[in-house]
């Protein structure tokens, strides 16, 4: 196996934070590749140039205003995603177009590379309150590099809120090994639409999270 190869196959949540995945079997609908129409935030999507991309949706049996705001407050992040280590706010304020924040996540030591933290730099691009979001910046880590674009929509639905979202990758790692890149994309973002499902719902009967 190539050493990229086994360094791609280290890395499933940390892609995966970054990314968009196949919600579990009931929940939610997932699309790879090159979907008919895009998913756009004011207009803009995507990088439509990557090779590595995903795009994936579930219901939350919530209200918008509670599943936006558990999505848009990063500095929490942490309390409800176990794979986020550190979250901060690079501004102050709600998100807004120009906000950024910076997030870690752990990449273990493999035989390819030593353990790592890979550091995740975050710019809102557009946003729409309630209703979308769009964020770009780079991963870096020790031996490995990406830039990323994720797209967020939030739509009231009968009985909660259809979020979807779509990412795409780029960069020397992910694009040398494209099908396990992709496979890591969608393991990532399963976990992370489950909790953010979870999440939102818990909050949304009272159940503190």
């Amino acid at each position: 196996m190539p050493s990229t190869r086994r360094t791609l196959l280290t890395v499933p949540l940390a892609l995966g934070l970054l990314g968009a995945v196949a919600a579990p079997a009931g929940a939610a609908a997932a699309h790879s590749g090159r979907p008919a129409t895009p998913l756009t935030c004011q207009g803009r999507g995507v990088d439509p140039h990557a090779q590595v991309r995903h795009r994936a949706e579930i219901v939350v049996h919530a209200p918008l205003r509670t599943v936006w705001r558990v999505q848009t407050d990063v500095e929490r992040w942490p309390s409800w995603q176990a794979p986020v280590r550190s979250a901060e706010r690079l501004d102050a304020g709600p998100l807004r177009r120009g906000s950024a924040f910076r997030w870690t996540t752990p990449v273990p030591p493999n035989p390819a590379a030593p353990a790592t933290s890979l550091e995740i730099t975050s710019t809102v691009r557009q946003v729409e309150r309630q209703s979308c979001i769009r964020w770009t910046g780079p991963a870096i880590g020790e031996g490995l590099h990406i830039d990323g674009v994720h797209v967020w929509t939030f739509t009231e639905v009968a009985g909660g809120v259809l979020v979807r979202t779509e990412e795409t990758h780029t960069g020397p790692q992910v694009d040398a090994d494209v099908p396990t890149a992709t496979a890591i994309l969608r393991q990532g973002l399963d976990a992370w639409l489950r909790d953010l499902r979870t999440t939102a719902e818990a909050r949304a009967h009272g159940i503190p999270r």
